[in-house]
This record gives structure tokens, C-alpha cells and sequence, in this order.
């Protein structure tokens, strides 16, 4: 990689967590989860490490944080609240202590304490304290200069209005984290995301009346400036804490060796589902203060300390409960119900169980301590069981029989494909006899790859099913919309623009209204591929009769799986009168075959993000009528690259290194003669 792509490319990291920060620190958002922030910070100092002369002044080398709001007074810390630097793995923790050794020339049979503090999840602040009252409290803002949030700070029972302990210094400035309680998170889940983009929120608010009516918590862990502290230690001073009347971590402890930190290290992980605050791993540092003084800084960070964080992906939780969930193919899908936990910054409530089988092999139970796995988009899952903390109370799952929606009796389909029995277990209900089923359906109906109605979501979905406003997926185009809008939280407005909505979606291509039906086994592809078949959308009527339906065989990529579920769909009355209906309802066209001369002739294109009022599905099928190609992987053949909300970081940086043009959508359609 030469000169110029690697400093536009750190360049471009730079700017992303400089984004990152502003949301955090100022704006109480976290757009993605710790753990790939913390990558991004590593490879930002790596790349500063390898190349001299790469420099910015909002490297994370530099900063801390993010410039204070404008909403509060800006005040300078007489001592800078600095960052750490991270440990991931024991050769980090080893690498840390023998610097430590090398820099103050001690041998390896010379031992060092080292405090080890669990790392709150919360809000960093700055109380200064003269003559033993609290007269100033400070945000952490940039590390050189914070907010002003006294007033907020004041509102906080666990802080001290003022000192009565005579070893109290006649100035200081003590520092810890502000945090909110798991249990007291739940009554404001539904303003904030997680408990620490609440404390954020609660810590910044203009009106410290409304501050005052958030449950705040204080722990104090350091100091910055002092005149007239005596204390020699880090363990000392954590006592003097308690003293004075600070609450401090329970969990403080104090080690000489570093096989004793990774024991309390994996002790406290394995307990972070106990605590009622969310941890995100352990801070070291140098317990005697004289040894820190020699040590001092590096850049914006202490030689002395460093934070070992936890696995970003996984966490440990208990069972509360095992629901099950039945989905539009009447597969019943087993969701244990866990205590929240925080999984790489993401609070996670609920753990998939996959099938029945899955719970028999690990011996799943209510009640039982487990290993949560939660990786970038996938949902999360249970990894094992610890039985060594099984209680007696724990119970065994039994798998229902009947489908707790309909009654219907469940069944395991047995495969001709793979010779064996399915391991998922279904509602044997066709159609819409299952309210549960049908609940799905419909909501597979409207979603972004079948009608794509905008204003009809899940939620409203699930509501308007309650109101038995809907039932079936042509009562869609028959809705009693003055009834709508005599609804609690609908209007006029909101009214017309659901209208609006499911009226220009009254036309539909074919390919998008076969596979809006839902059928088992028959995606996107599948629907294209009958759609080209029959040509015209009239003839999919023809699929009443069975003989029609066999001769879709001769289609290559729908086997005896697809002609089965095509049958079993037809075969059921409700399934047959609901596609009768909507093609009274609708106007649906013909199948388009792809034009040989295409606008996008001879052009490939690969898709990273959310497009904008379109599915992936959509988009991808608009290219390939107009002659275009879409890829699934970056390399030197792909032309463009059309970029959407949230995208993918690697497509994007591949694509550069490619020179692959990339484009946003509206420049994509106007290629295609089309509009926004």
C-alpha cells in the first residue's frame, strides 16, 4: 500500500472516531459496540506505530473524549483526566507488567502489587473539594477541560455535600464513575439503549430538578490534583475513600503476580451477571504512588494503569424463563428469557435456543448459569451450561406438543432430501388457522422484500391484529381508516399518510407478490425464477390445479421440496381465496425479463448498508433487468460499489484499496434515469 492510501485510509479512521466520540461523549448515543470501537482505536495506534509520519490532532494518541457541550460552562481540570490504555489477553497483561520492570530497572524476581479495580460501565466525573465541601463538579469532556455539571452532580445521594474526617486534604479533586443500577435501568429502557447512555443523559440535562428524579449512583476510584493528601498507596487511598465517606468498588483487591490477576480476572467475569451495576472489565494499576510518580505518562495515558476488558461477544446470565416463539412457517422456536446482561455494549435480554434437539443435547434448563454469545449481527445464543452452578430448583424443558397458539398438534417433518427427521418442530395448521402464524405472514406481507409498506411495521401489525382491523393480507386494501383515525396515537395526518402508503402499493412486480405469500421454501429466487416461468401474472392462478404445478419441475433450482410446499399452500382453501382476492385488490405485472441492452450492460455492482425506501431484494432485481450484474464480494471486476446506511467498514475499505467507484444510492439511480 503506497503513501497516499495509507493516509487517506487513517485518514478516514480518524474521522470515524472522532464521530464516535461525539456521539458518546456529547450526544449520550452509542453507535456501535465497544468492542469495535476498541479495535478502531488499536488499529489507529498501530498504524501511528508503523508509519512516522502519520499524525492528527484527534488521534486517540492526543485526545480524550470529546470537546465539552456548549450547553454547559467549560472549566479546565488542573489535572488532565486521562484515557488507558487496553488489555485483550494475557500477552497484553504480561507485556504491561514487564514494561513496567524494564522502565524502572527491577528484575523479574522483584515483585510489584498491582490494584485491581472492576471498570464501571458509566460517566466519568471530577469532584473538587476545598476546605472539605463540594464546591465544583466536572464532566470528563476532552480530559483537558470538562463541563461544569455541578448543580447535576449535587442531586446525587452517594457524593458528599461536604467532609467532617479531619485526614481529609484541604483540596482535592476525587474522581469516579456515575452509573445507574440495572434494576432502576428498566423503568427508562425506553428512553435510553443502555444504562450508561442514561447515566449520560440523566448527567447532562440543563435542569438539575430533572436530574434529581434519576436514580444515580457514585464510586470513587482516583484523584487528580491534591494539596495535603497522605497516603502512600492506591489500596491506601481506597480505604481513606470509605472513611471519608465515599462508596468504593467491593470488589477492590490488591495482587503481586500476574497468574492471581487472570484467576480474579475470570472470577469477576464469571460474576458479572450478579452485580447490579454493568462492569466491562478490570482496571490495573501500580499500587505504591511513588513507583507511579516514576513511571508516569505516555501520551494521554498513565505508564501505571491499564483496563482488561472483557470479551467483547460473550457474557454469563441465568434462565429466567423458556418461552417459545412460532414463526410464519409454523416453526416453534425455543427463546430463553435471561437477566439483562451487557454483551459488548448492547444489553441483551434474550438468547435463541435454535430447536428442541438443541436444548436436549445441552441440557438447557430454567434456572441454569450460562455462557451467552453475542457476535455482530447474529442473534443472540447460549453456548454451554455451568453445572457446577446448576441449583436444585432448576427445571427441565418440556417441549409442547400442541401449539400453544392454535391447539394444533406439532410435528417434526421427516426430510426425503437428507433421509432424516427435521430438528425443527412445526405447527402442523396450513394456512392462517394459527394466530400466531398469521400474525407472521402478515408481516412478512408488508416487509421490505415482498409490498414494502412503509408506516405498516411490525408493531402496528401486531396492534391492528388486536383491533381485528386485520385477519388477512387483502384486508390490507380494505381498511376502515376513520377508525384508524379515532385511534390513541393516530390522526388525520397519520391516517392519510398509511393511506398514501398502502395505496402506492397497489402495483407490485410478480416476482415480489409470489414471494409476499410467504410459501415455505420459496425465497426471492424462487418466486423469480416461477414468475419467469409463467411470464404472466394472471397464470399463477393456473397453480390451483395440481397438474400446473408439476410442471414447474422442469425448472432448474425448484426440486420435490418447493412443488411440495407450492401444493400444500394451494391445497388449502383460505390460502386460495386470499390470492384470489388480491388479484381483485391489485394490480400485478407481468414478469419483466432482464433487457440484453440494459443501461447497466457489462457493469457489476455489489450492495453494502440500508438502502433508503427499498429491500435489498429490490435493488438487486432493478440491476439486473437493466443488464447490470450484482457480486457478493469486493475484487478488481466489480465496477461500483453502492453505499447505504450503516455499511459495511471492510467492503468499503477493500473497495478503495480496488479503486472500485463508490457511489451512494441516489447517484446509483440516476444512472438508471431514476430519481430518489
Amino acid at each position: 500500500m503506497d503513501k497516499k492510501k495509507i493516509l487517506a485510509d487513517y485518514n478516514h479512521k480518524i474521522s470515524r472516531i472522532n464521530e464516535l466520540n461525539k456521539s458518546y461523549y456529547q450526544l449520550n448515543k452509542t453507535i456501535v459496540p465497544d468492542f469495535e470501537f476498541d479495535q478502531l482505536k488499536k488499529e489507529i495506534l498501530e498504524l501511528e506505530n508503523q508509519y512516522d509520519f502519520l499524525d492528527h490532532k484527534n488521534s486517540p494518541s492526543k485526545t480524550v473524549g470529546y470537546k465539552p457541550s456548549r450547553n454547559f460552562e467549560k472549566i479546565k481540570h488542573k489535572v488532565p483526566m486521562l484515557s488507558l490504555s487496553n488489555a485483550f489477553s494475557k500477552e497484553d497483561l504480561e507485556n504491561f507488567y514487564k514494561k513496567i520492570q524494564n522502565y524502572l530497572e527491577l528484575d523479574s524476581s522483584q515483585i510489584i502489587d498491582i490494584s485491581a479495580e472492576p471498570k464501571i460501565d458509566g460517566i466519568s466525573a471530577s469532584l473538587i473539594y476545598k476546605n472539605r465541601q463540594f464546591v465544583t463538579g466536572l464532566s470528563r469532556g476532552d480530559g483537558k477541560e470538562g463541563e461544569d455539571i455541578t448543580e447535576n452532580l449535587k442531586t446525587i445521594i452517594d457524593i458528599p455535600k461536604n467532609i467532617k474526617d479531619p485526614t481529609f486534604p484541604d483540596e482535592i479533586d476525587i474522581r469516579g464513575e456515575v452509573f445507574i443500577q440495572n434494576n432502576d435501568f428498566k423503568n427508562l429502557s425506553d428512553k435510553f439503549s443502555n444504562p450508561r447512555n442514561a447515566a449520560s443523559g440523566s448527567l447532562r440535562q440543563k435542569d438539575s430538578t430533572e436530574t434529581k428524579k434519576i436514580p444515580l449512583k457514585f464510586i470513587a476510584y482516583t484523584f487528580g490534583y491534591e494539596k495535603g493528601l497522605k497516603v502512600n498507596s492506591q489500596e491506601e487511598f481506597l480505604d481513606s475513600l470509605k472513611k471519608w465517606g465515599f462508596k468504593t468498588n467491593h470488589l477492590n483487591k490488591t495482587f503481586n503476580n500476574i497468574t492471581d490477576l487472570l484467576k480474579n480476572y475470570k472470577h469477576i467475569e464469571e460474576k458479572r451477571n450478579e452485580l447490579t451495576f454493568d462492569i466491562d472489565g478490570i482496571v490495573y494499576k501500580v499500587n505504591d504512588f511513588k513507583l507511579q510518580k516514576r513511571l508516569g505518562y505516555v501520551a494521554n495515558s498513565p505508564r501505571w494503569a491499564i483496563a482488561h476488558k472483557f470479551s467483547a461477544f460473550k457474557g454469563v446470565s441465568n434462565i429466567l424463563d423458556i418461552e417459545i416463539q412460532i414463526g410464519r412457517t409454523g416453526a416453534l422456536t425455543p427463546v430463553a428469557k435471561i437477566k439483562p446482561i451487557n454483551i459488548g455494549g448492547v444489553i441483551v435480554s434474550n438468547a435463541t435456543l435454535h430447536n428442541e434437539d438443541e436444548i436436549i443435547r445441552k441440557d438447557i434448563r430454567v434456572n441454569d448459569t450460562v455462557l451467552v454469545e453475542r457476535a455482530g449481527d447474529v442473534i443472540p445464543h447460549i453456548i454451554s451450561v455451568d453445572l457446577k452452578k446448576r441449583p436444585g430448583n432448576s427445571k427441565k424443558f418440556v417441549f409442547p406438543k400442541k401449539c400453544p397458539s392454535c391447539g394444533s398438534i406439532t410435528i417434526k417433518e421427516f426430510n426425503k432430501t437428507t433421509k432424516k427427521t427435521d430438528a425443527v418442530r412445526r405447527c402442523s395448521s396450513e394456512g392462517y388457522e394459527c394466530e400466531k402464524v398469521s400474525i407472521e405472514k402478515i408481516k412478512h406481507f408488508v416487509s421490505k422484500e415482498a409490498f414494502n409498506i412503509d408506516g405498516l411495521g411490525k408493531k402496528i401489525v401486531e396492534k391492528f391484529w388486536q383491533l381485528n382491523l386485520i385477519r388477512y393480507p387483502y384486508d390490507i386494501f380494505k381498511l376502515d381508516y376513520k377508525k384508524i383515525e379515532n385511534l390513541d396515537g393516530w390522526g388525520k395526518q397519520s391516517m392519510n399518510n398509511l393511506k398514501y402508503s398502502i395505496d402506492q402499493k397497489k402495483n407490485i412486480s410478480f416476482e415480489r407478490f409470489i414471494y409476499s405469500l410467504g410459501i415455505r421454501h420459496i425465497g426471492f429466487e424462487g418466486a423469480k425464477l416461477i414468475a419467469k416461468n409463467l411470464k404472466k401474472s394472471k397464470n399463477f392462478l393456473t397453480l390451483l390445479n395440481k397438474k400446473k404445478i408439476e410442471e414447474l419441475k422442469n425448472l432448474d433450482g425448484i426440486g420435490e421440496t418447493q412443488i411440495k410446499s407450492i401444493k400444500d399452500f394451494f391445497a388449502n382453501y383460505t390460502n386460495s381465496q386470499i390470492v384470489k382476492s388480491l388479484f381483485n385488490l391489485i394490480y400485478i405485472e407481468d414478469f419483466n425479463s432482464i433487457d440484453e441492452n440494459g443501461v447497466l450492460k457489462g457493469q457489476t455492482f455489489l450492495l453494502t448498508g440500508k438502502l433508503e425506501k427499498m429491500s435489498r431484494a429490490e435493488a438487486k432485481a432493478l440491476i439486473e433487468k437493466n443488464s447490470g450484474n450484482v457480486v457478493s464480494n469486493v475484487s478488481k471486476k466489480l465496477d461500483y460499489l453502492i453505499v447505504g446506511e450503516k455499511p459495511t467498514k471492510r467492503k468499503i475499505e477493500s473497495a478503495k484499496e480496488f479503486k472500485v467507484k463508490i457511489i451512494n444510492q441516489s447517484e446509483w439511480l440516476k444512472m438508471l434515469n431514476l430519481t430518489g
